[in-house]
């Protein structure tokens, strides 16, 4: 750890300072270790995260390189420049740690806490920009020290807080879709060189997109905001993919059943047939107008679609079990129409039966039965009504036009 390595001993400040009251001086050496170990914490903590560590052993492209190369570097530094103020804060606390410090000791203590201590690392000062008595790079106060680490730490953190991000945003997609690459691979082998091509682009896409998030992550942060988009279009590739490969892999499993089903199914829906065109004949006979008769119901290609199975292609079959299992609901329902059609002419024929017989025993009561007028349109419905085959359209009509004259005729009484 970065932490253990050896410490540099406190350069001798060489300045003789009056010191202060002892009760600041305790104040201050208090404060002056508390930030050091808040510092080294943080340090700590940088030094063991995720992303700090992925980066350092990464293969790095375009912006995410150049940003780290700076960040590393200053990461280096602070770390070279915590060495160095640690032992100034450490030689602190031993000076500030005595009962009774010497006059010297205190005078030493007060340099240290305020005056330049701290070596820190990086370029001399220019030979021309130098004083005579100055050295080439002059030590600092801790206060400047620590400015100088919150720098180069915000520096470093910024990037791998930022990193973390992205990995974080765009991680999750990915690793969903992963997960159903995944479940879907054992699937896929077999099902159609169609849905194999799919599945290996699907597996590009996420790979591409990983890739990309790995190396340069920081292309990805926009805004303050990760970029997810191409994580999601992969994520949206695998997600669409997955139900198609586990419906192929289904029908692979069922297909003879499947076949074998459509074949009853078939039976099933000439019975249907039969017995429609048996009660629509029958309805035929009594009304006059009726729909037209369903269809016949074709024979499945069950050869053809065995050799689809026996060969594999999965798709293939699958389009014509579903065109074959559709154009049987749809003779279905074309049988059952027809067949609710002719009970519902047979209703209506005897609905107004019972109508005509109702009207007429009104009539009787009101005494109308034997008027010339109302028995005509009695006659006229009777006799459409109990003509086979019924004229419904016409018979309906007809009872109407009974019923308004018995009402005109009590009117008129």
């Amino acid at each position: 750890m970065r932490a253990a390595a050896r410490r540099r001993a406190p350069p001798d400040c060489g300045v003789t300072v009056t010191p202060g009251p002892a009760g600041a001086t305790q104040e201050r050496v208090a404060a002056v270790l508390a930030d050091r170990d808040a510092i080294q914490a943080n340090l700590l903590e940088l030094d063991g995260n995720y992303a700090r560590q992925a980066l350092e052993g990464a293969a790095l492209t375009g912006l995410t390189r150049q940003r780290w190369e700076k960040a590393s570097a200053a990461l280096a530094s602070l770390w070279e420049t915590f060495l160095a103020y640690s032992a100034v804060v450490d030689r602190i606390a031993l000076l500030g740690g005595a009962r009774k410090p010497s006059k010297n000791d205190q005078a030493e203590l007060a340099a240290l806490l305020t005056e330049g201590c701290v070596q820190l690392s990086g370029p001399n000062v220019p030979l021309a920009q130098r004083d005579l008595t100055a050295t080439a790079r002059p030590p600092v106060t801790l206060v400047t020290a620590v400015g100088t680490m919150r720098r180069a730490f915000a520096e470093v953190t910024e990037v791998t807080s930022a990193v973390e991000a992205v990995w974080a945003a765009v991680g999750a997609p990915l690793d969903a879709a992963t997960e159903e690459l995944a479940r879907d691979r054992p699937l896929v082998a077999g099902l159609g060189a169609d849905l194999e091509s799919a599945f290996a682009e699907a597996e590009s896409a996420v790979n591409a997109a990983r890739a990309a998030s790995n190396a340069d992550p920081l292309a990805l942060w926009q805004g303050g905001r990760a970029d997810t988009s191409a994580a999601d279009r992969a994520r949206g590739q695998v997600a669409a993919l997955t139900p198609r490969i586990a419906e192929l892999a289904r029908l692979r499993d069922q297909a003879q059943r499947r076949i074998a089903g459509l074949a009853t199914a078939t039976a099933v829906a000439r019975g249907a047939r039969t017995d429609a065109v048996t009660a629509w004949r029958e309805a035929a006979t009594r009304i006059t107008v009726l729909p037209p008769l369903p269809p016949d119901v074709p024979e499945p290609p069950v050869a053809a679609l065995g050799a689809l199975a026996t060969g594999g292609q999965w798709s293939r079959l699958a389009a014509e079990l579903d065109r074959c299992e559709a154009d049987l609901a749809r003779s279905g329902e074309q049988t059952d129409g027809v067949r609710k059609a002719a009970a519902a002419a047979i209703d209506k024929r005897d609905e107004l039966r019972a109508l005509l017989r109702a009207y007429k025993a009104k009539a009787g009561r009101l005494g109308a039965a034997e008027e010339s007028r109302v028995a005509a349109r009695y006659d006229e419905a009777y006799a459409l009504l109990w003509t086979a085959p019924c004229d419904l359209a016409a018979a309906e009509p007809a009872v109407v036009a009974y019923q308004r004259a018995i009402l005109e005729g009590d009117g008129r009484r």
